[in-house]
């Protein structure tokens, strides 16, 4: 598969949360999701912010998917301290904004199969990885995403939902 564009049709559709959201600061959102994370049999951060909180709290997730920025603009130190977490392999991929390439898609879904906690750093834009991470993630398992100026969305990730996004990403342009 070559790479996959985001339609003008589906921005609006992929501006509701794709799950739970949990309104306010990230801090107070990992702790209210707490219990279903701990339970998760994989965890995906997708974003920095996100990320940063939950290693803040203590929680590592399984797969960490940053691109150092927030609001498009570079995260600080403190945010680049805490996400260079010991355990994680890093790994750097290129992926246009508003898009998914096969590459990123590809290293997600051999993420979700190893055993080996990863790091994947975005040059471009992060934002649509949460659709693969939902996708290649096993069922019971949990993906967190910020949901811009909100707060933080938690997936539960089953079957039905799965499938919500297969159709959503059939729906993607795709580009050769």
């Amino acid at each position: 598969m070559g790479l996959l564009l985001l339609p003008d049709e589906l921005r609006s559709v992929l501006k509701e949360p794709l799950g739970k959201l949990c309104r306010g600061d990230g801090l107070d959102c990992v702790r209210a999701m707490e219990k279903d994370l701990e339970r998760a049999k994989k965890l995906v951060a997708v974003g920095d912010m996100t990320a940063f909180y939950l290693l803040k709290a203590g929680i590592v997730p399984d797969l960490l998917i940053v691109d150092n920025k927030t609001k498009r603009l570079p995260v600080s130190d403190q945010v680049l301290d805490e996400l260079d977490h010991k355990g994680y392999k890093t790994v750097p991929v290129q992926n246009p904004a508003a898009t998914l390439s096969s590459d990123l898609m590809d290293l997600i879904q051999e993420s979700m199969q190893g055993g080996e906690k990863i790091k994947i750093i975005v040059e471009g834009e992060e934002d649509l990885a949460t659709l693969p991470a939902i996708l290649y993630s096993p069922p019971g398992s949990a993906v967190v995403y910020g949901q811009p100026n909100e707060g933080s969305v938690l997936v539960d990730v089953t079957a039905e939902k799965k499938l919500h996004i297969e159709e959503l990403m059939k729906r993607m342009i795709v580009e050769e």
